[in-house]
């Protein structure tokens, strides 16, 4: 686990015996919730930063590389998302990406950690742009594994789990399971698409082919990516599953297109970084 210290310096822990340092300028929140530790801070080279337990979730300067590429493919390769499910993502930044489609006419996103959410309203409007104010965002703070056990079957198009690392907080790990796959899948309808957040195949692979291994026991087209977070230090892996939908199959004009028509503006997700993503395969880690 990386170590916070607020005020001098945040220890940002990427591998097992590996972190990088940050400089901090401002603190606005330091305070454990009911399940995790949360810190609301300003870093000197990126912005207005959330860190939980210790491991830094977004910042300001980069969170659009995180959020657009957990968020765009699935959304672009799905024909018609206007249901959509998001789990976790406290942020609210998710949540943003999820509402810039036109086509969504619903988007439910469940946090277990209400007060979490509470403090981001407040303190991180730079990354939630007011998403939870939107009216077709519901925001509902419960246990993201007791709701996928109540919630309605076939009713989502897309779902976006938004995690903290299946290595992180014991409250995220369950989340990461074949079991809790397969229960998300009845909430899908039969075209529907599942992207998760994965954390780093290069720094934690057994972890990594785990989540893999689990998706391809429960979905026919499994497909991953990744993208460079400068202030988590590793490229972020992601795992879209669907069992219809390839996004492998997506041209760049094919994708452009799709964003022109649902309006949908972006800084880093294009048709051609879409190529590029499912191009690039996976690194997996290795001991030397």
């Amino acid at each position: 686990m990386s170590e916070v210290r607020l005020g001098l310096n945040i220890i940002q822990g990427v591998g097992t015996s590996t972190s990088m340092i940050m400089k901090v300028k401002n603190v606005y929140v330091a305070t454990k919730t009911k399940y995790q530790e949360a810190q609301i801070v300003d870093l000197e080279e990126f912005g207005r930063a959330l860190i939980l337990d210790g491991f830094v979730q977004s910042t300001e300067a980069d969170e659009f590389l995180y959020h657009e590429s957990l968020v765009q493919p699935a959304m672009s390769t799905h024909p018609n998302p206007a249901r959509v499910l998001v789990i976790g993502g406290g942020e609210g930044a998710t949540l943003r990406e999820v509402l810039k489609h036109n086509t969504v006419v619903e988007a439910v996103m469940v946090d277990i950690d209400g007060e979490l959410v509470e403090l981001a309203k407040k303190y991180l409007e730079v990354m939630h742009r007011g998403s939870f104010n939107d009216p077709r965002a519901k925001i509902l703070i419960m246990d993201g594994l007791k709701y996928v056990e109540e919630a309605p079957q076939k009713y989502y198009d897309v779902v976006i789990s938004d995690l903290t690392d299946p290595y992180g907080p014991e409250i995220s790990k369950l989340l990461y399971s074949t079991e809790f796959y397969a229960k998300t899948k009845k909430l899908m309808k039969d075209d529907g698409i599942l992207v998760t957040q994965a954390g780093s195949s290069f720094f934690f692979p057994k972890t990594y082919e785990e989540i893999v291994s689990n998706l391809r026991s429960v979905f026919k087209i499994v497909r991953e990516y990744w993208t460079w977070i400068p202030s988590f230090g590793y490229a972020c892996n992601y795992v879209i599953a669907s069992d219809k939908h390839d996004p492998l199959k997506l041209t760049p004009n094919y994708v452009d297109e799709v964003l022109k028509n649902r309006g949908v503006t972006n800084k880093y997700y294009d048709g051609r970084r879409h190529q590029v993503m499912f191009a690039s395969g996976v690194i997996i880690g290795h001991k030397p």
